[in-house]
C-alpha cells in the first residue's frame, strides 16, 4: 500500500512501530488478535487495527501539501479536513480557514473567495452544488480534492446502479458531510432517499409494501429524498449503499432486510435475483472493517474498561464506543488531557452528547486489565500519549523499553 508524507509529530515512536511490527507478521491481515503490552499491574490490550486509514493519511498529506505550495495564499478548507480536533487546530494555526462547519452552515461568505484562493476539499468530499459554486468563483477543485478513493467507490456504485434505473437507499447520518455529498452526487444518477437506522428502515419498508400512504412518507422522510421522489414509483428497484464509516454489520442488516421485503412483495428466484434488489455489498470501506473487526476481537478479552481515543464527531469512532459500551466500561477522550488524574476522567457521553467527570475509572483490582483502541481520523501520537499517561500512575510498572522488547522478541501470536 502507498506510504504517505504525513507531518511527523503525527507519528509516534512507539505505537508506529507497533503497527508495523504488526503489519509485516500479517501481510494478509487475517490475525485480528490485539497486542499485549504487560506492565506487570496493568495490562493494556491495543487493537490490531486503529488510527489512520488510508484516506486520512491521503488527505492528511494533501492538505500540508497545499499549504507548503502557497505561500502568502489564503488557503480554505470547506469544513473539517478529518473529525480530528488536533489535526484541524493545527491546520487552523497555519492559516487555514475553514468556509463551513460540519453541519454546512455556512462560516466563511462564497462572496468572499476569489480565483486566487485556494480551497481544500475534505476526505468527505462535498456536494455537487459547492463544485458549481467553486468553479463559478475561478477556483480549481480538483488540485487538493483529499475525498477518500472508499468515498468515490460508493459514488461511482451509486451512480452504476441508478443507470440500471435502481433507487438508491444511501444508509447513513443524514446531516453528516459524507452523507450529504453522497446523496447530492446519488441523486444526479438515480432517485434517491437516505436511511440512518434499521427503525427508519423498517417505516420505510411499509411504504414500499402499501401497508403506509404514500402521502406520509414525504412528511416522515422530509429532508432525506431527493426532488420528485416518487414511493409508488421509486421503491419497485432499489440497492444500498452506505456513508463509509457507519458499522458495517448494520449497513448488511439493512440491506437483507429491504432484500427481503423484495422478495417477500415481487418474489424471488434466488440469491443472485436483482429484478428488485441489487448487489452493493462491495461498497463497505475496507478500513472501517477492519477497525470494527478488531474491535470484536479485542472484546473477547476480559478486562476492565476500554478507553477509545477520537474526535467526538468521528462517525466511525462513535460506532467503536458503541461496540465497546455493549461489554463494559468504555471512557471517549480525545487525548490524554482529558484523563485528569488516576481517580479522574474527563470523556463524552454520547448519549447525553456532552462531556462528563467520571472518579475511580481505574479499579482498583491488580494486575487491572483495559482495552485501548481509536478512530480512523486518530493520530498516532494520541494512543501514545494516552499509554505514557497510563503508566504513570503504576510506580513499580515496567518501562516501557522492556515492555516493548518482549513484544518484538514475540514469534509466535502476540497473546
Amino acid at each position: 500500500m502507498k506510504s504517505f508524507d504525513i507531518p511527523e509529530y503525527y507519528r509516534s515512536s512507539i505505537i508506529t512501530p507497533l503497527k508495523e511490527f504488526r503489519r509485516k507478521r500479517d501481510k494478509l491481515k487475517r490475525d485480528f488478535t490485539p497486542t499485549m503490552l504487560d506492565f506487570g499491574p496493568i495490562r493494556i490490550l491495543i487493537a490490531r487495527h486503529f488510527g489512520f486509514c488510508y484516506g486520512v493519511e491521503n488527505a492528511v498529506e494533501i492538505a500540508y501539501k497545499a499549504i507548503a505550495e502557497n505561500p502568502g495564499k489564503q488557503i480554505y478548507l470547506l469544513s473539517e479536513m478529518i473529525h480530528n480536533p488536533d489535526v484541524n487546530a493545527d491546520l487552523q494555526e497555519r492559516g487555514v480557514r475553514f468556509i463551513m462547519d460540519t453541519k454546512g452552515n455556512q462560516l466563511i461568505p462564497w462572496a468572499a473567495l476569489t480565483a486566487d484562493d485556494i480551497v481544500i476539499i475534505p476526505a468527505f468530499g462535498t456536494t455537487l452544488e459547492t463544485q458549481s459554486r467553486l468553479s463559478a468563483i475561478g477556483l480549481d477543485v480538483a488540485k487538493y480534492d483529499t475525498t477518500c478513493p472508499f468515498v468515490e467507490k460508493v459514488w461511482n456504485k451509486a451512480s452504476q446502479i441508478g443507470q440500471k434505473n435502481y433507487t438508491v437507499i444511501v444508509h447513513g447520518k443524514p446531516s453528516h458531510e459524507e452523507t450529504r455529498a453522497t446523496f447530492s452526487h446519488s441523486k444526479e444518477a438515480a432517485p434517491t432517499i437516505v436511511v440512518k437506522d434499521m427503525a427508519q428502515t423498517q417505516r420505510l419498508a411499509k411504504y414500499i409494501t402499501g401497508e403506509l400512504p404514500a402521502t406520509d412518507f414525504y412528511t416522515e422522510f422530509a429532508g432525506q429524498y431527493s426532488v420528485e421522489f416518487d414511493p409508488t414509483r421509486d421503491l419497485e428497484r432499489i440497492g444500498v449503499v452506505n456513508q463509509t464509516t457507519m458499522l458495517a454489520s448494520d449497513t448488511q442488516g439493512i440491506a437483507d432486510y429491504l432484500k427481503q421485503v423484495m422478495a417477500s412483495k415481487y418474489g424471488s428466484t434466488g440469491e443472485t435475483d436483482e429484478t428488485h434488489f441489487a448487489n452493493t455489498r462491495d461498497t463497505l470501506c475496507y478500513a472501517t472493517n477492519d477497525n470494527q473487526d478488531a474491535t470484536y476481537a479485542l472484546l473477547k478479552y476480559p478486562a476492565e474498561f476500554a478507553i477509545v481515543a477520537g474526535g467526538y464527531n468521528s462517525s466511525n469512532t462513535s460506532h467503536i464506543v458503541e461496540l465497546c459500551e455493549e461489554k463494559l466500561p468504555t471512557y471517549f477522550i480525545e487525548s490524554e488531557q482529558k484523563i485528569l488524574s488516576d481517580t479522574l476522567i474527563r470523556h463524552f457521553d454520547s448519549h447525553k452528547k456532552q462531556e462528563i467527570v467520571t472518579e475511580n475509572f481505574i479499579p482498583g483490582t491488580r494486575p487491572v486489565t483495559m482495552l485501548l483502541t481509536c478512530g480512523a481520523s486518530c493520530p498516532d501520537i494520541v494512543i501514545e500519549g494516552i499509554l505514557l499517561k497510563l503508566i504513570q500512575f503504576f510506580p513499580d510498572a515496567e518501562s516501557m523499553e522492556t515492555v516493548m522488547g518482549k513484544v518484538m522478541e514475540q514469534s509466535e501470536s502476540p497473546l
